[in-house]
């Protein structure tokens, strides 16, 4: 297993999803129980509704099993998640990672108003939560496979209403969730005209790999900590981003940085020695009585790099942020030790050519 493992932050340090993990882990970037920390997110830990792994190791897996494995993981982790990271991420934050940089400090997206914003893996939807408030004039739409993540989000944004922090969703269905692949919040689903939305917030449970949108139909696509590594084929993932996006459109993502996969998801000092090699493109696996449960995969910076390009992106930024002095929070494997030495997190910005 070269040390990589699952840790409970991983899916969205900065979840904004944003996506991070939780779990059973002792994975890359997530705090890990037995190491004092861990996600990349989801370490070395079982879960606290006894749920355990069973296996746990690197070994091919493919797209039909990491879809089905994750979002049933991701349904059964929502209120855990939400409840060991909430304080971090907040309600309605946008963090772009462990780090702690949010997009208020770095404006990777450089949404304006008169924009359509979509976020892909959004988990709790802190991150478009953050934007719909920062810029009103915007119409952003959260999505996320897993319904659970969706539900925890939809009691955010009641919560915030009866606490008059929020003007309550207008016109929404029951649990305030659109499903089954049908796009919210007047962005325009394949072959249906946009119809205008009231609604602060839409959420949209889809794949991330098969967006329900048309080509060409939003101005920015983005997801912090989600969906990238938890697909087995993360170039179609920038493929579908660049589908939907507008020419002069942006992608930005966030994720582990890949160095980290050749390290033990440690947070101290055993963290900082290399024990796998980083051209290791094996996923990891966990599972229990031989059917997946979790599943996540590597790929290296040039890998990330030329799956842009393959989608017809050009690549604007590659940021690897530096640990700040004002974090002093371990995240599961990231933490200030590590984060002076290594690079935990990376931000691809991509721009669809006009």
């Amino acid at each position: 297993m070269g040390g990589y493992g699952r840790t409970r932050d991983r899916k969205r340090p900065h979840e904004c999803s944003h996506s991070l993990l939780v779990g059973a882990h002792t994975g890359q970037n997530v705090p890990d129980a037995g190491a004092a920390g861990r996600r990349t997110p989801a370490a070395g830990r079982v879960r606290a509704t006894g749920r355990g792994v069973s296996e746990a190791a690197r070994r091919p897996v493919g797209d039909r099993e990491t879809r089905a494995a994750n979002r049933a993981w991701w349904d059964g982790e929502a209120d855990d998640y939400y409840e060991e990271h909430g304080a971090f991420l907040g309600d309605s934050d946008f963090v772009w990672g462990p780090e702690g940089w949010t997009e208020e400090e770095l404006d990777l997206l450089e949404v304006r108003d008169g924009m359509t914003v979509l976020e892909i893996g959004a988990g709790a939807a802190q991150c478009s939560r953050w934007l719909a408030q920062a810029h009103p004039g915007a119409r952003v739409v959260a999505s996320d496979l897993s319904m659970g993540m969706l539900r925890t989000a939809r009691r955010i944004d009641a919560s915030q209403a009866s606490d008059g922090g929020g003007p309550a969703p207008a016109g929404t269905a029951p649990g305030g969730v659109t499903a089954g692949g049908t796009a919210a919040g007047g962005v325009a689903a394949r072959g249906t005209p946009a119809a205008p939305s009231r609604r602060p917030l839409p959420l949209v449970q889809c794949d991330g790999l098969a967006l329900p949108l048309g080509d060409g139909t939003v101005d920015r696509v983005y997801t912090a900590y989600g969906v990238v590594p938890f697909v087995a084929d993360s170039g179609a993932v920038m493929a579908e981003a660049a589908r939907v996006l507008r020419p002069g459109g942006r992608f930005v993502f966030s994720t582990s940085h890949p160095v980290r996969w050749a390290f033990p998801d440690d947070p101290g000092p055993g963290g900082l020695t290399a024990t796998t090699s980083y051209f290791d493109r094996t996923p990891y696996v966990e599972s229990e009585a031989g059917v997946v449960t979790y599943a996540e995969h590597h790929r290296t910076l040039g890998d990330l790099v030329r799956q842009v390009v393959a989608a017809g992106l050009v690549l604007v930024d590659l940021v690897e942020p530096e640990w700040p002095a004002r974090n002093t929070q371990a995240w599961g494997g990231w933490s200030p030790l590590r984060g002076r030495l290594l690079p935990g997190t990376v931000i691809v910005v991509a721009d669809r050519p006009a």
